[in-house]
């Protein structure tokens, strides 16, 4: 199995294992970044990337999630996703880079339709502001 296989397996493991920070840490690399849907600036270091992957997989990563379409292609990985927050579908994709190390070294998301991606925003910003990772808006 290569590092991506296994980077994949790692994150599968996270998302469907009970969102263990722990397990999360392990997968990223020291100088990850973050690109996310709605924050206009990449996110960079680990300390930041993993509070926002923790409140996604918390705002997201509820019993309607579900990956559906998974491409790879050399380090990276593209898995599309489909959840449903207070009654509205989120159809996404995390687009994922991987190191030599097999951890994750670019996670970028991006999410539609428009509604979606308000109620995102909305529920990331309170998940965050809760863990005292509040995105700037910039």
């Amino acid at each position: 199995m290569n590092r991506v296989h296994e980077g994949l397996a790692r994150w599968d493991s996270y998302m469907h294992g009970g969102h263990d920070p722990a397990t999360l840490s392990a997968l990223l690399a020291d100088n990850a970044v973050f690109h996310s849907p709605v924050v206009h600036t990449p996110q960079t270091g680990k300390a930041v990337v993993m509070a926002y992957l923790v409140a996604a997989a918390q705002v997201l990563g509820n019993t309607s999630f579900r990956y559906v379409r998974r491409l790879v292609d050399g380090d990276q990985a593209m898995l599309e996703f489909e959840t449903v927050i207070n009654g509205i579908h989120v159809n996404g994709v995390d687009i994922i880079t991987f190191d030599d190390d097999g951890q994750i070294s670019d996670f970028k998301v991006m999410v539609r339709p428009l509604k979606a991606i308000n109620m995102v925003w909305e529920t990331m910003g309170a998940q965050l502001a809760a863990s005292q990772h509040a995105p700037s808006p910039r």
